[in-house]
C-alpha cells in the first residue's frame, strides 16, 4: 500500500468516528465505498450514437447522430452509488463518482469539437427535494468547468418514475438561455438510459441556435435491463474510437472555454 493510501484510509478512519456512514455499495460500515466495492467503479468505457433526426423538430433539418459515452454500467455497486447520491443525499460520494465521469469527458471531448460541458439539469422536483444537482456537483469533484446554458421547463415529467415506451414519449422539457447561440457543447449527464432526456436537451440547444456535439455520462442502463434501446459497445472493440489523442484540458477549472 502506498503512503498515499495509508494516509487516506487514516482520515477515512478518522471520519468515521465524527460521522459514521455505510458503504453505499454493500452496507459495510465505516466507509463511504468500502476496498471490495471500489474496483466496480473503475471506467470500462463504452459508446453508442443516439438518433436525434425524429426529436428536433421546429422546421430543422435532421441532425446527425449524437455520439454518446459511458464510463460504468448502470448496475450493481454503481446503481447503488449514484442512487445513494441523488436520492439519500450523500454528496461524499461525488468523489468517488469524479474519476469515472472524468474519465468519460475525456473520451468524449477528443475530436468532437465542444467548446462547453453543459450540464442536463434534472426535474424540477428533484432539485428541490435534493437542494444541489448531482451532475453539477460531481463535475466540480472532477476538477471540470461546466456552464449551465439548459434549464429544465415546469411541466416535464420525472424520468425515473417511467417505463422504457413512456420515458420515449414524454421526454423532459428544457430551454437554452440566449448566450449559447453559436456555441458547440459536449452534453454531461449521471445515467443515460433510453436516451429522452438528451434528445430532449440537443433540441432544446438546437432551437436557441447552438449544437449538441456529443454527450457523457457515468453510467449507461444495459440494454438487457429493458430499460434501455440504446445499442452500447465497449471503448476498444472493432470500430470504435472517439478520435485522436487530442489534448482535452481546456475544459478543465482554470482553463478558458
Amino acid at each position: 500500500m502506498t503512503v498515499g493510501r495509508v494516509v487516506a484510509a487514516a482520515l477515512a478512519d478518522a471520519w468515521s468516528l465524527v460521522a459514521p456512514v455505510d458503504c453505499a455499495g454493500c452496507g459495510t460500515p465505516d466507509r463511504a465505498l468500502c476496498p471490495d466495492c471500489a474496483p466496480a467503479l473503475r471506467s470500462r468505457l463504452r459508446v453508442a450514437a443516439l438518433d436525434l433526426g425524429v426529436a428536433l423538430g421546429g422546421g430543422h433539418a435532421a441532425a446527425p447522430p449524437l455520439p454518446l459515452t459511458a464510463a460504468l454500467g448502470y448496475e450493481g455497486v454503481t446503481r447503488s452509488v449514484v442512487r445513494a447520491l441523488k436520492h439519500e443525499g450523500r454528496t461524499e460520494l461525488a468523489r468517488v463518482l469524479a474519476p469515472p465521469l472524468l474519465d468519460a469527458v475525456d473520451a468524449a471531448w477528443r475530436g468532437s469539437g465542444a467548446e462547453l460541458l453543459v450540464p442536463v439539469p434534472g426535474s424540477r422536483a428533484g432539485a428541490a427535494r435534493r437542494g444541489f444537482g448531482p451532475v453539477a456537483l460531481v463535475l466540480r469533484r472532477a476538477g471540470l468547468a461546466a456552464v449551465p446554458l439548459l434549464r429544465t421547463v415546469a411541466g416535464g415529467p420525472e424520468q425515473k418514475a417511467l417505463r422504457l415506451e413512456q420515458r420515449l414519449a414524454a421526454a423532459p422539457r428544457f430551454a437554452a438561455i440566449p448566450r449559447a447561440r453559436g456555441r458547440r457543447v459536449l452534453l454531461v449527464d449521471d445515467v443515460i438510459t433510453s436516451g429522452a432526456t438528451l434528445r430532449a436537451a440537443a433540441r432544446a440547444l438546437r432551437e436557441a441556435g447552438a449544437e449538441a456535439v456529443g454527450a457523457a455520462a457515468i453510467a449507461a442502463t444495459p440494454r438487457r435491463r429493458g430499460a434501455s434501446s440504446i445499442p452500447w459497445r465497449f471503448l476498444g472493440d472493432e470500430g470504435d474510437g472517439p478520435g485522436d489523442n487530442e489534448p482535452v484540458e481546456d475544459y478543465r477549472e482554470g482553463k478558458e472555454a
